[in-house]
């Protein structure tokens, strides 16, 4: 196996749900040593980093690669060993609602005097203060508080919320960057820092172009169903036996209407200019559409492409990871589960030339407290005190 880059870091994750585990994931695919700290499940007690289904498929994709401590961190004991690992990790991930750390005494300030190297990584769902700090947040709901599902879907249909939690895995891949950034800040100054996020200042960024169409030009956004806001032609259409996208504005046009066998499309009044066809999409939309569904789709797609116009199918789920394209990416790599069997997942979607990722990953998804001895004894906790604190159910 390459080496990886986060070798010999070590984080402690203490998230939950997916925004924060989507940030631990990063560190964890990249070679840290992630451990995992959730409640013992005998203590009848809810959250931390070990809520829904152990078993089931979403828990084994976001928690591969990590070591598994269960800890009631509302005990002196399991607030002591939390503060022996604290002392010696790189980095912390939380995504408690804001006050719960400062209850627990385990946010950045407190851990930064024992470890002033320490980059303390936080999500939460609206911000660490300001009127909506103490707000329960998910995805959905920063969905349409930041503008999402106004822009997503067509007019007719009303809001529309995204069929990934795009807010979730943004903000948790907004906080890995942030964490990076302060790591290798921390190589110049020998200090760490809190590095925090939310999820609605994650999905504002997203907006992208859409929010400064706004700031800058006064323009409020609308859904535009298939259709890209602003691009023309680009759209989805049908074809002889699927839908297929193309994406054909501005000089692309004519290359489109070549490659469709109707070079009058070009000059015709109503779409002569880019202007004419925004004007009159719909017609347009129509026009083209007639064409497509002729002949099936891969017929126009290894038209289109030799044409220079993008385009592509619209594949379900079970037809994206047999596209030719994506298994020659191998996007997807295995674990071996001692249960599971062999599982498949879909790696981190980059590639380092001098440490790529290897097929199979590290380690697999560890049951909770699967590696409570092991991480304990390296703390130097002996074998009788954890037996001892296992009945107290302080793991």
């Amino acid at each position: 196996m390459s080496r990886l880059p986060l070798e010999g870091y070590v984080v402690i994750d203490l998230t939950r749900a997916r925004a924060g585990p989507t940030t631990a994931r990063v560190f964890a695919d990249w070679g840290a040593d992630v451990i995992q700290i959730g409640p013992p499940l005998n203590a009848g007690k809810k959250g931390g980093a070990l809520t829904g289904s152990f078993d089931g498929s979403d828990y084994q994709n976001l928690h591969r690669n990590k070591r598994s401590l269960t800890l009631d961190l509302t005990t002196p004991e399991g607030h002591a060993i939390f503060m022996k690992l604290a002392a010696k990790a790189d980095a912390i991930i939380e995504n408690f609602r804001a006050d719960v750390k400062h209850r627990l005494k385990i946010d950045y300030k407190t851990i930064a005097k024992i470890n002033p190297r320490i980059v303390y990584g936080s999500i939460s769902g609206f911000g660490q203060d300001g009127p909506y700090r103490d707000r329960p947040g998910v995805d959905q709901i920063a969905q349409g508080l930041a503008g999402l599902m106004s822009i997503t879907g067509f007019p007719e249909t009303g809001p529309v919320r995204v069929g990934i939690p795009v807010t979730d895995l943004c903000a948790g891949m907004f906080l890995a960057q942030g964490m990076f950034l302060a790591l290798l800040d921390r190589e110049k100054t020998g200090k760490g820092q809190w590095v925090h996020t939310s999820l609605l200042e994650a999905m504002t960024f997203m907006l992208d172009f859409q929010s400064a169409r706004w700031l800058q030009d006064g323009e409020v956004a609308g859904q535009a169903g298939n259709d890209h806001p602003t691009g023309v032609p680009t759209s989805c259409y049908r074809t002889a036996d699927q839908r297929m996208n193309v994406a054909a504005s501005g000089d692309l046009y004519a290359r489109l209407c070549h490659a469709l066998g109707a070079p009058h499309l070009i000059e015709q009044a109503e779409y002569k200019t880019f202007k004419a066809r925004s004007d009159n999409r719909e017609q347009l939309n129509a026009d083209i559409e007639a064409i497509l569904i002729t002949k099936p789709a891969a017929y126009w797609i290894e038209k289109l492409n030799e044409a220079g116009v993008p385009c592509g199918p619209v594949n379900s789920i079970d037809q994206v990871f047999e596209d030719p394209q994506v298994k020659h990416l191998n996007v997807v790599h295995y674990t071996d589960h001692p249960k599971a069997g062999r599982l498949g997942m879909v790696g981190q979607p980059i590639t380092l030339s001098a440490a790529p990722q290897p097929e199979t990953f590290r380690l697999h998804t560890p049951d909770p407290g699967e590696h409570s001895n092991e991480i304990l004894a390296e703390l130097g906790v002996s074998r009788d005190e954890i037996d001892r604190m296992r009945e107290a159910k302080i793991i």
